[in-house]
């Protein structure tokens, strides 16, 4: 920032990559600042604070500023309407992406790339898989981001058929897959059973294509053994490639985090305890690893375990990250913290209804 306030005169572009700066950094005060002070704002500016405001996870000012920019009579092109429907993506913000679908088509820009995997991916987060197909069918020259995003959302949606068919339509052609087209069909194959087909595809993933294998990918094989009990299986995986890269990088644990997951679906309280050492001595400060294996002893019974795993991470200072969920009710998106009782301003309403559906059930 300091490298910009020293110029003298700031022309177009410097403004718009001050502004993209900002957002980079998360700074979205600071980038708003910018744009106000700007003298003049084209659809770069604009798109610049859309996007960048759906990457900070404010999906709701992202549409405020989308709407502002069509009222400003500003031309829109078509990435300033993939970034508010990635900015609606990330809330699952489905009658508004519908609202920019439609204006959308208007302008004929249903066709491009860009704005297509953003339609499909919205579709697909909102639980709308035909809408989703039907955008991906839309789009006239679709990518390998296109054919990625598609193959997730049938993965999400439990449809592993489709999944694995239009992988089969992907390379017909001779479209080479990478590295997250595997890890959306090992975890389509993780989710639906298919231990075989996984087996098969991690093994192509390598040697037909040569794609590098990354944690992700091992993550997905472990998660799929564990859900379907192999875990003899999933703890060969596991140490191997984590001999492999030697704990080189902490991300490398997510493969041991999976297993213990899995330890604690099947109650394998002497697996659990072996990984979680493991775990403990990898990251001592994470409290990924004492959850799971609090989870463990709890869904085992052993409740004096759990208690005494709970006093540990009290006594090491620290605290679960409490979970978050959000829900879109009349065009109001309205957030849930799990043991926050004050941030929704119809707390006491929802809890007499709450209280409510108890006494009747």
């Amino acid at each position: 920032m300091r490298e910009f306030e020293s110029i003298e005169v700031l022309t177009q572009v410097s403004w718009n990559s001050i502004i993209d700066a900002c957002m980079k950094t998360g700074d979205t005060e600071r980038a708003l600042e910018v744009f106000k002070l700007a003298p003049e704002r084209n659809i770069i500016t604009w798109t610049t604070m859309i996007a960048g405001y759906g990457k900070n996870g404010d999906g709701e000012q992202a549409l405020r500023f989308f709407v502002e920019m069509m009222r400003s009579e500003v031309y829109s092109d078509h990435f300033a309407y993939g970034a508010v429907l990635h900015a609606c993506s990330g809330l699952a913000l489905l009658g508004q992406g519908r609202m920019v679908h439609s204006c959308l088509i208007h302008r004929g820009f249903q066709g491009y790339a860009y704005v297509g995997n953003a339609l499909v991916n919205l579709y697909a987060k909102c639980g709308d898989i035909n809408e989703s197909n039907r955008a991906f069918g839309d789009i006239s020259s679709k990518d390998l981001v296109s054919w990625n995003t598609m193959l997730f959302a049938f993965g999400v949606h439990g449809l592993a058929d489709q999944a694995l068919k239009l992988y089969e339509d992907m390379i017909a052609p001779g479209l080479k897959p990478d590295n997250v087209t595997f890890i959306g069909l090992l975890t389509t194959c993780s989710h639906s059973g298919l231990v075989e087909e996984g087996c098969k595809i991690f093994k192509s993933m390598v040697e037909d294509y040569g794609v590098a294998l990354e944690v992700d990918h091992v993550t997905c094989m472990i998660d799929m053994f564990g859900r379907s009990g192999h875990l003899a299986e999933a703890k060969e995986l596991a140490t191997a490639y984590n001999s492999l890269v030697n704990n080189a990088s902490s991300n490398n644990n997510s493969s041991w985090e999976a297993l213990l997951g899995a330890c604690s679906t099947h109650w394998h309280t002497e697996l659990g305890r072996e990984v979680s050492k493991v775990l403990k001595i990898a990251e001592p400060s994470e409290e990924m690893s004492f959850v799971l294996l609090t989870n463990l002893y709890c869904s085992s019974g052993r409740w004096k375990e759990a208690e005494d795993v709970r006093r540990e991470m009290v006594e090491r200072g620290m605290k679960k990250t409490p979970g978050c969920s959000w829900i879109e009710v009349g065009n109001q998106v309205s957030a849930f913290v799990v043991g926050d009782c004050t941030s929704n301003p119809r707390i006491e309403e929802l809890s007499e209804t709450i209280s409510c559906l108890q006494y009747d059930m």
